[in-house]
């Protein structure tokens, strides 16, 4: 976070909130943002907490029937046409193929965004796996949902190689 003094920003900590919100139900999960209770913003934190706890039949309670999800949007290892996964059964193949194989997820959410029914998260995703290996992902996820709180989209911006780049093998 940055706070801007007289000549130049200067960069100070950020301090984990003293209680998370309610919509978070994993310890894997820090919300250093916004904490009003924005209906894509609650969302988008129930399903940090689903696939952190990797619960796939909750994740998928999150998502409207007809959602689209891309992540990362655009073409990439897991949607080579880059047109996303539509519906529940696109989103759980997108979950078998992408989530499932991680041994485990934490997300930093460190600022978010939220307007009309969507709402922009920025953070970091610590992935690891069953080797002791890990990645960093620095990323926007945005979440679209509609009058139910049901997300009918969600486009995560961030880039396959930066992510690669980060990769620390196990020991």
């Amino acid at each position: 976070m940055f706070q801007f003094g007289p000549t130049m920003p200067v960069m100070t900590s950020i301090q984990p909130s003293a209680t998370q919100p309610s919509a978070i139900s994993s310890s894997a999960v820090e919300w250093h943002a916004a904490l009003d209770e924005h209906p894509a913003r609650l969302a988008s934190m129930r399903s940090y907490s689903a696939v952190a706890k990797g619960d796939l039949d909750e994740w998928l309670t999150v998502y409207a029937p007809d959602a689209l999800l891309e992540d990362p949007v655009g073409p990439s290892m897991f949607d080579e046409e880059g047109t996303g996964h539509r519906g529940h059964e696109g989103i759980a193949a997108f979950w078998r193929l992408a989530i499932e194989p991680i041994d485990s997820f934490r997300f930093v959410i460190r600022d978010s965004f939220a307007n009309g029914s969507t709402c922009a998260n920025v953070g970091t995703i610590h992935t690891a796996f069953a080797d002791g290996g890990s990645t960093y992902t620095d990323l926007v996820m945005v979440y679209t949902v509609d009058a139910e709180g049901l997300v009918t989209s969600m486009r995560a911006f961030w880039e396959p190689e930066r992510t690669m780049a980060t990769y620390a093998a196990g020991s």
